[in-house]
C-alpha cells in the first residue's frame, strides 16, 4: 500500500505518563484502547508534536516531562514514498526545546510546519463552537499555514508588530504624547501583512465550504443546510484606513481594536447560529465534518495524505454512525489513521469482518501492548 507518507515507528522516553514506549504501526488504521487516564491521548499528542513542534493540549512543553524526570524525548520514523525520515523532539527542564529532522536541528520551528501534515479530531474541538473567536482563527491559521509558509511568515510578523503597536500605545498614554512616525511605520507593516492574510483567508473559505458541506451530509445523513462564513471588518474598510480612523479609540482602549486579529468564522445550521440552535448531535457532526474537510483540503494542497488522529470521538455516536466513519477513513482516499476508544468490544466488533489493514493496541497506565494485527 502506498499512502505517500506514514508513521512507521514511535519511540517515547519520559513523555507524560510514559517512562518508555516503542511502537510500530499499520500504514492504515491504528487503535489505542483503554480506560480514561490510561495514556491513550498522550500517544496521539506525541504524534501531534512531531507535526507541529508542540502539544495539542498543553501550552507549556516542560509540563509534558514525566514527573521526576529531567527531559522528554519523542522520536518518529516516517516513510515518505518508501524513504525513512526521523523526526525528533527533545525538551529538557529549563532549556530550549530541540527539534530535528534527520538529525539536523531547526533554527526556526516554523520551518518544520507542513513537512508532516496532520489533522486531529478531539473532544476539545467543541471549543471551536463554544469559545471565542481566537479558537476559530487559530483553526483557520493552522490549516492554511501547513501548506503556505508565506502565510505563516506574514502571520508571525503581523502578531509581532501588533505586540509592538500595543506596547507603544501604552507607552504613549503613560508619557502623555504620541510617536506618530513609529505608529505610521507599524501601521504600514500591519496593512501589508494584514491584507495578505485577509486575501488568503477569503480564498480558504471559498475553497473549503463545498468540501465541508459534502462531509456534513455524509457524517450526519442529513440534508440540513450548513455554512461557515468568514467574518472580517476588512470586508467593509481597508486595514490601513481603519487603523488611522480608529487611532483615538485605540488610545482610549489601550490596544489595537481593528485588524485581522479580530476576524472570526461564523458557523451556521439552517441559516441560524450553530452554537444557539444546533443540537448536541448536530454540533458533533458539524465538527467532525469540518475536520474531515480539513483533511481533504490539506491533502489537495500538499499533494499527499495527512495523518489523521481521532481522539475519543465515538462517544455519544450511535453504532451506525461510528461504522460509517470508520468505513469512510478506511478508503484509499484517506491515509494513516490513529483512533482512541475506551470500549475494546466496540473496536473489535468494528474490525471483526473488515478487510482494512489495522492494528489494535491495549493501553494501561503508560504501558502499551499490541493485541491485534491484520493485514489484508
Amino acid at each position: 500500500m502506498d499512502t505517500d507518507m506514514f508513521l512507521e515507528q514511535l519511540k517515547l522516553t519520559d513523555f507524560k505518563n510514559y517512562r518508555e514506549a516503542e511502537l510500530k504501526f499499520s500504514e492504515k488504521i491504528n487503535c489505542f484502547i483503554g480506560n480514561n487516564g490510561a495514556g491513550k491521548t498522550n500517544l496521539l499528542d506525541a504524534i501531534y508534536y512531531l507535526s507541529f513542534c508542540k502539544s495539542y493540549f498543553n501550552l507549556l512543553d516542560q509540563q509534558n516531562i514525566r514527573h521526576g524526570s529531567e527531559f522528554f524525548a519523542v522520536h518518529g520514523t516516517y516513510r515518505f514514498s518508501g524513504d525513512p525520515n526521523i523526526v525528533s523532539c527533545i525538551q529538557r527542564r529549563n532549556q530550549k526545546k530541540v527539534f530535528r529532522f534527520n538529525k539536523k536541528e531547526y533554527d526556526r520551528l516554523a520551518d518544520h510546519i507542513g513537512k508532516i501534515p496532520l489533522v486531529m479530531i478531539s473532544p476539545y474541538d467543541r471549543d471551536l463552537i463554544n469559545e471565542g473567536s481566537e479558537f476559530r482563527r487559530k483553526f483557520m491559521d493552522g490549516m492554511i499555514s501547513q501548506f503556505d509558509p508565506l502565510y505563516l511568515d506574514h502571520l508571525l510578523h503581523y502578531n509581532k508588530v501588533l505586540q509592538y503597536r500595543n506596547s507603544l500605545i501604552r507607552q504613549c498614554i503613560e508619557a502623555g504624547h504620541t510617536d506618530q512616525a513609529l505608529f505610521s511605520l507599524y501601521d504600514e507593516q500591519l496593512a501589508v501583512s494584514g491584507q495578505f492574510l485577509y486575501e488568503r483567508r477569503k480564498e480558504f473559505q471559498h475553497s473549503f465550504i463545498p468540501i465541508f458541506r459534502q462531509y456534513y451530509a455524509l457524517v450526519s445523513n442529513s440534508a440540513e443546510e450548513v455554512n461557515v462564513l468568514y467574518d472580517s471588518t476588512l470586508h467593509q474598510i481597508p486595514i490601513a484606513e481603519s487603523l488611522k480612523k480608529n487611532f483615538a479609540y485605540d488610545l482610549q482602549m489601550r490596544y489595537t481594536t481593528f485588524g485581522i486579529h479580530k476576524d472570526d468564522l461564523d458557523f451556521r445550521i439552517g441559516n441560524y447560529p450553530l452554537k444557539k440552535f444546533g443540537s448536541q448531535g448536530q454540533q458533533k457532526s458539524f465538527i467532525i465534518a469540518i475536520k474531515l474537510a480539513q483533511f481533504d483540503y490539506t491533502k489537495d494542497r500538499m499533494g499527499f495524505k495527512p495523518v489523521l488522529l481521532f481522539d475519543d470521538i465515538f462517544d455519544k455516536l450511535d453504532d451506525q454512525r461510528v461504522n460509517s466513519i470508520v468505513n469512510l477513513v478506511g478508503r484509499d482516499s484517506f491515509g494513516q489513521v490513529f483512533i482512541t476508544d475506551t470500549q475494546e468490544q466496540r473496536i473489535r466488533k468494528l474490525f471483526a469482518e473488515s478487510d482494512i489493514d489495522h492494528r489494535i493496541f491495549a493501553v494501561n497506565q503508560g504501558v502499551v501492548e499490541q493485541i491485534q494485527n491484520h493485514l489484508p
